[in-house]
């Protein structure tokens, strides 16, 4: 028989699964299209249904105010602060801690495991989190939105079993028996070979900075301090969009203040999730990957 050949059934097979897998396509697609399109469209072609699949009576007045408003422009560059600042603490200790951790000769690893793995499931809440980081005196400054969250568990055990599975104890002993210290073993061996981890925690972390708000609604009080979430949380408020109106022109009526509204809130979300719209399709693999070095048993 000719491994080759496709009998009718498989091809019927192909056929089926592309076809379900365009349909799941479409069906994530669409509302974040939906929403693209209904942000410069016609608020009343949207509330009528008339919206399907191309826009109607093409506004920008929606992103106009949101970008006449201030404290947008300043949300954007504190989330850009905080995403590199905690991308790059995160990494730092997150290498460094999975590797020690990947370690045979580490004395009390699967008790320090142990304590590290216990956090996932059990911690001390919100207030005393909250009191903790109030004593430190970090509340109101871009170290609340940095050293609280500065290592994932989850993120040290993928990179703890990428070291476990990639770097051999063999390798380890013959750099020291060429007199090469740990220090310089883990610097010159170690990170060069470690760059597809390496990757995969950037990106997962400067997506989970870009996305956080919650952090900021606890330790910030300052707006200026604020991240783009959570002024584009602000923003959504309808009392904080009549602020972004009376920045520009008047307007009359609550209809028609109710359009603008709409026009905003789409607006927002396009303006919250494009970074992450853009950088994702490049770096799909990496994500890909990580996965895959999260399921590896060391």
């Amino acid at each position: 028989m000719n491994i080759g050949s496709r009998t009718r059934g498989d091809k019927i097979f192909d056929y089926a699964n592309v076809t379900f897998f365009l349909i799941i396509l479409f069906i994530t697609i669409y509302p974040l299209y939906f929403m693209l399109i209904a942000s410069f469209s016609s608020p009343d072609s949207v509330n009528n249904g008339e919206i399907w699949l191309w826009p109607k009576d093409i506004t920008f007045e929606g992103y106009k105010m949101i970008f006449e408003h201030e404290k947008i422009w300043t949300g954007y560059k504190n989330s850009i602060i905080y995403t590199v600042v905690g991308t790059l603490v995160n990494v730092v200790l997150t290498i460094t801690g999975g590797y020690a951790l990947s370690r045979k000769d580490l004395v009390g690893r699967n008790v320090f495991m142990f304590f590290i793995v216990f956090t996932m499931f059990f911690s001390g809440g919100m207030i005393p989190n909250y009191l903790l980081v109030k004593d430190l005196g970090m509340v109101n400054t871009l170290w609340a939105m940095v050293i609280p969250n500065a290592i994932s568990v989850f993120n040290l055990i993928i990179v703890r079993t990428f070291f476990q599975s990639t770097i051999p104890d063999e390798l380890l002993e013959a750099a020291k028996v060429d007199g090469c210290s740990d220090w310089k073993f883990f610097l010159k061996i170690v990170l060069p070979i470690s760059t597809p981890i390496i990757a995969v925690m950037v990106l997962f972390s400067a997506v989970g900075h870009w996305n956080t708000y919650f952090s900021a609604l606890i330790y910030l009080r300052d707006s200026n301090l604020f991240p783009l979430q959570l002024v584009l949380r602000d923003v959504l408020i309808l009392t904080q969009a009549q602020e972004v109106m009376d920045s520009g022109a008047l307007m009359e009526g609550n209809a028609e203040l109710q359009n603008v509204s709409e026009l905003i809130k789409y607006g927002v979300v396009i303006i919250a999730s494009l970074p992450v719209l853009i950088l994702y399709p490049f770096v799909q693999k990496h994500f890909v990957k990580g996965v895959m070095i999260g399921s590896i048993k060391g």
